[in-house]
């Protein structure tokens, strides 16, 4: 019941009524222990399903192109092609693997903002049409590679003009916009439409406001060069909660009732990424090493437990050059939670979390509290689904992860109900009920 990012012959474990996502890291945290006690993840691909449920309650009215790079395993390509989503690829591998599905070119873009000339020739080969763009030296490469192509026109938002040194910002500005269009009218480019992206940081809830406002200024003008506009791309930066997305949602209603009302003929798309798979992955990882320190000796701004108690750091068998790879450029979006019974009582020490390449840049957590740990206890990190699940670097010599796929019943009958079928995009799903036919090792627990 366990599949590799690269193996299309995954297993998918139904769960009976009783068993739980709990039930299930248990089982595999005692298999490991017994065998090797790698790092793994756990795949409750309902999760997804509900996800997607929730996008439909809320906007159905903007169809989501998945962002590939997110989380490519094939399970989740799998499910999101048979739930109807789009997809949005950054290079010719991404593009690759949504086709292998049979989805069809027209619920593809391609959106990387600095393109190879070799990808943009096999958007071409393939028939991925669709792609976006932010500078006039992007727009000759297009041009002279891609003679089918439909250009969405990348404009930049408030809150990543001038943004934090040294992140990459891209979309360009509304004053270079008119450039741009002049240039695609001379290249006999096709602007097609307008895409702009807000981060999941973003607390300014005017950001949006001001860049459907940019949009349907940016359509305007395109009118005035004789192009026909139709799609508007409302990027990423959904968080996942179900607040968030109604909270987006009240904010940019109203004004694209105004500024592309239903009958304009502008299809409205986004590209979710972290929203569909975030809460659908846990990891567990097992501590490998272990190292006392002094307290008062511990990092700067970390508050002190006592000048005569110790402090631990504790090293991991995943890290920044693994699993926490988005550790590198973000903060970390969870809490680890010990996985061995401990007392309510027990004292709590400050605690470090490392990877294990003993790199400087390979630190998971600067400071939490822990209750004492062992060398081959385990640690839980949920909400791990997104820019997790990859190939690790050759930084250091670190088994890949296994990746354990659940579902329960209920979430499983939700998506007959939905018109999902094994005979469509599910090919590859092998569904093991386990009041039926589970063998020995697939076999859950289900005491707690």
């Amino acid at each position: 019941m366990k599949g590799f990012i690269d193996d299309a012959n995954y297993f998918v474990g139904l769960l009976d009524e009783g068993t739980n996502l709990g039930n299930v890291i248990d089982n595999y945290v005692n298999e490991h222990t017994l065998t090797g006690k790698n790092a793994f993840f756990v795949g409750d691909l309902g999760k997804i399903v509900k996800k997607h449920s929730q996008w439909q309650n809320i906007v159905a009215q903007i169809k989501p192109f998945y962002t590939v790079k997110c989380n490519s395993t094939p399970a989740v390509l799998e499910i999101l092609a048979a739930l109807g989503t789009g997809f949005a690829c950054s290079n010719k591998t991404e593009m690759a693997l949504v086709q292998e599905l049979g989805v069809s070119p027209e619920n593809i873009i391609y959106i990387s903002p600095c393109k190879q000339v070799s990808q943009i020739k096999y958007a071409a080969k393939v028939g991925v049409n669709i792609m976006t763009c932010d500078s006039e030296v992007e727009l000759k490469k297009i041009a002279r590679n891609h003679p089918n192509a439909k250009v969405l026109l990348h404009i930049a938002t408030e809150d990543n003009i001038g943004g934090e040194e040294g992140n990459m910002k891209f979309g360009t500005t509304l004053k270079n916009c008119r450039h741009i269009l002049e240039c695609a009218k001379e290249l006999d480019v096709q602007i097609i439409g307008v895409k702009f992206h807000v981060s999941s940081a973003c607390k300014e809830s005017q950001v949006y406001v001001h860049a459907l406002s940019d949009a349907r200024c940016v359509f305007d003008m395109a009118g005035e060069f004789g192009f026909t506009m139709n799609i508007l791309d409302i990027g990423g930066g959904f968080t996942g909660t179900e607040f968030q997305l109604e909270e987006v949602n009240h904010i940019i209603s109203p004004f694209l009732d105004v500024y592309f009302p239903e009958g304009s003929g502008i299809k409205i798309i986004s590209e979710p990424g972290s929203y569909y798979v975030s809460s659908a992955f846990t990891l567990a990882v097992n501590i490998i090493a272990k190292k006392v320190v002094e307290s008062d000796k511990f990092s700067s701004g970390v508050e002190k437990t006592g000048s005569d108690e110790p402090a631990f750091v504790y090293y991991m068998n995943d890290g920044v050059y693994g699993s926490f790879a988005s550790k590198l450029s973000e903060d970390l979006n969870t809490i680890p939670e010990v996985h061995k019974k401990y007392k309510d009582d027990e004292p709590l020490f400050t605690s470090s979390l490392w990877g294990p390449s003993c790199d400087e840049l390979d630190q998971i957590v600067e400071n939490c509290l822990l209750p004492e740990l062992n060398v081959g206890d385990w640690l839980i990190f949920d909400n791990m689904g997104a820019d997790s699940v990859h190939e690790p670097s050759a930084f250091n010599d670190v088994q890949r992860p296994a990746i354990y796929y659940m579902m329960s019943f209920s979430d499983w009958y939700e998506m007959q109900d939905a018109g999902i079928t094994l005979d469509t995009m599910m090919k590859n799903f092998f569904f093991v009920p386990s009041c039926i036919q589970l063998s020995q090792e697939d076999s859950f627990s289900t005491e707690a």
